[in-house]
């Protein structure tokens, strides 16, 4: 009607043609865009933000998050939206023998070459989950490949990218000079996420990742795997999450840190490795 209109059509006489009234044109007119509409898009662009940053979200947690960014909405509208543009948590979904992982975000960089000349070349990270009687307890941990010593780790009940970014900035804090370093993991939608892309940015550290050939039952390096598997190697159950919590980081720190020697180590303990190469080291300087 308005181009119509522009060629000198009259709006009355296409309104009679198109039997529509010229109210609604005129309102359209003043106001292309409704207001419902435009919240809409407001709330849309909200959770599609909440659900890049993290996959493993559902509608309710994805509300909370657009909530917080200053886009509040009722759940059922966070559904409705997530329903129609099918953001659905990668958990909801119903996995079948072949699945595949997401796509990577970082090109391999290892190779399957698990092997590194000094501290902070070359370090893995993993996820994990343990069931408890209160519920499912999540461990990520990383691993320095040159001595075998876990440098940083986080645990929480709910496994988000902010565990795994929590576990990064641990290593982190612990280590310090970590530019250049290369953090290998599998394609899980923790270490897909923008917060942990930035972070591994943000610390200058390249990121590495499982080509889409790997699968995940082949990672014979995964830190947090070996964690969990030792504090149930008792075949016992754990009562709380607290409970679990206190004994993986009492494996961490005392056992396999302090006691546990290694054949690839020269038969010590991973502190004990970094002393005697930190040592020699020094003498060679």
């Amino acid at each position: 009607m308005k181009e119509l209109a522009v060629d000198g059509v009259p709006v009355t006489v296409t309104c009679r043609v198109l039997k529509l009234a010229r109210r609604p044109y005129y309102r359209w007119l003043g106001k292309p865009v409704a207001d419902a509409v435009l919240e809409e898009a407001y709330h849309a662009n909200a959770l599609f933000d909440a659900h890049r940053d993290d996959p493993e979200f559902g509608y309710r947690f994805l509300a909370d998050e657009a909530r917080g960014a200053g886009a509040g909405m009722a759940k059922r509208t966070a559904w409705r939206i997530c329903r129609d543009n099918r953001w659905w948590s990668v958990f909801g979904k119903k996995r079948g023998r072949g699945s595949k992982a997401g796509p990577p975000v970082h090109d391999d960089l290892v190779s399957r070459n698990f092997t590194a000349t000094g501290p902070n070349r070359l370090w893995l990270a993993d996820i994990t989950e343990h069931a408890t009687a209160e519920g499912k307890l999540y461990l990520s941990a990383i691993k320095d490949v040159f001595s075998k010593r876990i440098v940083g780790y986080s645990i929480d009940a709910r496994m988000k990218s902010r565990l795994a970014v929590t576990a990064l900035n641990n290593a982190v804090a612990r280590r310090q000079n970590v530019a250049g370093c290369i953090l290998h993991t599998d394609r899980g939608s923790q270490f897909r996420s923008r917060k942990f892309v930035r972070a591994l940015d943000s610390h200058g550290m390249a990121g590495s990742m499982e080509g889409s050939g790997r699968q995940a039952t082949t990672r014979p390096w995964s830190p947090s795997s070996a964690c969990c598997r030792r504090t149930s190697s008792t075949r016992r159950s754990w009562a709380t999450r607290k409970e679990l919590r206190i004994a993986i980081v009492t494996w961490i720190e005392r056992t396999y840190h302090r006691r546990r020697r290694q054949a690839s180590l020269g038969r010590l303990t991973p502190v004990e490795y970094e002393t005697v190469m930190t040592t020699l080291a020094i003498q060679a300087a």
